[in-house]
């Protein structure tokens, strides 16, 4: 059965259309997600450490992670792929024990990033060491091989490692943080392989990102972010004594949530 949905995770990325990845960070948004028709789950690694109480940048221990990865993978039928950072540690040994336990935890795929929790980037030949090593001990992992070399190292560097991630073993090139509509199309005009890019408010719309060629959309953080968001507004309303009826305004009722894991009315 893994195989079977690593396999329809990686056709996924052959498009059109775009595989579009609302990030979940628990199991209720994972099966909300899920139930909203979209054809596979990802996690938000800030999302899931946020969650459990811990800032984003591997501060979450893999096993920790690898937890929240294993219910949300037994909780929903579509391919789940997690987000795990830059494989919580920086050598190919670490990134292959994370590759192996994607797949013990159930998941179908894997995002690997260049970047350490400090923000420096790795160098291109150990990352690539890193993907072959992922790819060894996880042969069906579809592995989305991330660089954070943009901006920071300009596109042409960008461009270099996602194509060697590539060449190296992974399935896509997660580039983030580019939101500008030539960098964007040079990326998936370029790059060898499909693309996967982060949506945020200043992104051009999905059918635009279609048709430049990229191949994934996800939205990382931004879902369990919008709410909390809702949240805040929510506790300032009551605090400021609101009305009661805020509790009701786009809430799912109690049933629907008990329903949401499986219980009968």
């Amino acid at each position: 059965m893994s195989r079977e949905k690593a396999e329809i995770l990686r056709r996924l990325h052959a498009g059109p259309p775009v595989l579009f990845l609302p990030n979940a960070w628990d199991v209720a948004s994972a099966r909300i997600v899920e139930q909203a028709g979209f054809p596979a789950v990802a996690t938000s690694s800030a999302g899931v450490a946020h969650v459990l109480g811990y800032p984003d940048g591997e501060r979450i221990s893999r096993a920790e992670m690898l937890d929240m990865i294993r219910r949300i993978s037994a909780a929903v039928g579509v391919p789940v792929t997690a987000d795990m950072e830059a494989g919580y540690g920086t050598t190919a040994e670490a990134a292959a024990e994370t590759a192996r336990g994607v797949v013990s935890a159930g998941a179908v795929g894997m995002n690997l990033e260049d970047a350490t929790p400090d923000g420096a980037l790795l160098p291109m030949e150990a990352q690539v060491g890193r993907i072959r090593a992922a790819r060894a001990n996880a042969s069906h992992l579809v592995i989305n091989g991330r660089t954070d070399a943009f901006p920071k190292a300009g596109i042409e560097e960008a461009i270099r490692r996602a194509n060697a991630y590539l060449t190296a073993g992974a399935d896509c090139a997660f580039v983030p943080f580019v939101s500008d509509r030539q960098a964007i199309a040079r990326l998936a005009r370029e790059i060898r392989g499909p693309l996967n890019i982060l949506a945020t408010p200043a992104s051009p719309p999905l059918a635009e990102l279609e048709h430049m060629g990229v191949r994934r959309v996800s939205v990382g953080s931004g879902p369990a972010r919008a709410a909390y968001g809702r949240l805040r507004q929510l506790a300032s309303s009551l605090k400021s004594g609101g009305s009661w009826a805020v509790l009701g305004e786009g809430a799912f009722t109690y049933a629907e949530m008990q329903a949401l894991f499986g219980a009968k009315a």
